[in-house]
């Protein structure tokens, strides 16, 4: 089993120049090793007013005007530093000290003490030059212990918050970056980032909300990377935060940007569809342009020839009984035909207007009728029977009249150009079978 029992090495001063104020101001007279404790505890010097024994009286150190008093059992001193170069005192002292106490002699201590100062004027040039470097750095830096004590932070930190040096080191973290005085560890706050690391034993990124005295919210992002022991356990924590409030209102802007384009795109691309669903329209009515004008011709034409007739009965003489109820035969006969070419122009003006797509229920047998209806003429131009086989209890469905219209002319257009070629044929239209669903689009077979 380790003796883990700290040894105690008791230190007295012979000497009480600048040399011994200088040891003790740079010395918190607990002087530790991992397993060394070793004070400070007397000064020895003739002279009562010398800097050393004024520190020394200050700290309620020990101070004696003759150094055989150290001797004393009672001071259990250790070891004895000469701070005076004089030779006498160091043979001296040699002669008298009892064998238990130690001696480190003005030269030697000398030696050690002059390489401490090189050492230490390397460490403050060390220190002055990360200190130059960390000012200039623009981010927030703190160093920060385990028990959420600031210990260190950089210029562009304290101007951030609009605080002194000494208002900030020594404060706890929470109180200085986030301006509370409660422990952000509760359950309601939000997630410290000195816990995240000790929890996750890594460094933690967060971004983190504060409002600025203008009330104005900015986004922090913040990192903190630990310092580890040899231990194994943390020494501090190194926290580095930068407003990126600027970067995420950019970004926002890029993104806002990026889906109007997206959108203007899309809506560039839909009206392309549109105006090619419009042209390839266009096309189809050119074709039925000849084959509906003399569709729409014949009737005129009859109903012209039934006028011309009335008005010939007229002119011949008197008009009598038989011959007003040829009269209404006539007149029926015409509102028929008028009623056919009214028929007629209202689906080409149908046809061919441009259309959003609008999806909405409609009966697909209606609309194959008014279809084929169109391209009445052009059938029997090309001496094309039709055949239906339409299921009649056919359900609505859902979709685009306009563009359905369209799919509809074209397969009628088409089968009757393939018939053409033949002289004449047979045009069968029936519901489709389709593997999952029925019935919801024609089928248009034309016979060998």
């Amino acid at each position: 089993m380790t003796d883990t029992t700290t040894s105690i090495i008791n230190i007295a001063l012979v000497g009480g120049g600048d040399l011994c104020r200088e040891l003790l101001e740079k010395t918190t007279f607990d002087l530790e090793q991992e397993d060394v404790f070793s004070p400070i505890i007397a000064v020895a010097d003739p002279d009562p007013d010398t800097p050393g024994m004024l520190l020394a009286k200050k700290r309620g150190l020990i101070t004696v005007d003759d150094y055989h008093e150290l001797y004393d059992p009672r001071y259990s001193i250790h070891l004895i530093i000469i701070l005076r170069p004089e030779t006498v005192i160091l043979e001296d002292i040699l002669a008298t000290r009892p064998a238990r106490i130690r001696i480190l002699s003005y030269h030697v201590f000398e030696i050690f003490w002059k390489a401490i100062g090189q050492e230490e004027r390397k460490l403050r040039e060390q220190n002055k030059a990360m200190e130059t470097i960390l000012n200039g750095i623009q981010d927030f830096i703190s160093v920060i212990t385990p028990d959420m004590t600031i210990v260190d932070a950089n210029e562009a930190l304290l101007n951030n918050i609009g605080r002194l040096r000494n208002e900030v080191i020594g404060r706890k973290c929470y109180e200085v970056l986030q301006k509370d005085q409660i422990d952000c560890t509760g359950k309601d706050a939000q997630v410290c980032p000195l816990m995240e690391v000790i929890r996750n034993k890594m460094p933690v990124r967060q971004v983190r909300t504060r409002r600025d005295s203008h009330n104005k919210i900015h986004h922090i992002e913040v990192n903190v990377y630990p310092v580890w022991e040899k231990s194994g356990k943390i020494s501090k924590f190194i926290h580095i935060s930068r407003d990126i409030t600027k970067r995420m209102e950019e970004e926002e802007e890029i993104t806002r940007r990026l889906e109007q384009m997206v959108e203007e795109r899309t809506r560039q691309l839909k009206e392309t569809h549109e105006k090619l669903i419009h042209k390839d329209k266009m096309a189809s009515l050119g074709k039925l342009s000849a084959s509906v004008v003399h569709e729409i011709n014949n009737p005129i034409a009859g109903i012209l020839n039934l006028i011309l007739l009335m008005k010939r009965i007229m002119q011949e003489g008197a008009v009598g009984k038989e011959e007003m109820d040829e009269f209404f035969r006539y007149l029926i006969l015409m509102e028929n035909e008028t009623r056919r070419t009214s028929r007629i122009v209202s689906y080409l003006l149908a046809f061919s207007r441009q259309n959003k797509m609008e999806p909405k229920p409609l009966n697909l047998n209606k609309l194959i009728e008014h279809t084929l209806f169109l391209n009445s003429n052009l059938l029997k131009i090309n001496k094309v029977k039709v055949q239906y086989r339409l299921d009649q209890n056919l359900p609505d469905l859902v979709g685009s009249e306009d563009q359905l219209q369209q799919i509809i002319m074209n397969l009628v257009s088409n089968a009757v150009e393939s018939i053409e070629s033949k002289g004449k044929g047979v045009l069968t239209i029936t519901k489709s079978i389709f593997p999952r669903q029925k019935g919801l689009l024609p089928n248009f077979k034309i016979p060998e």
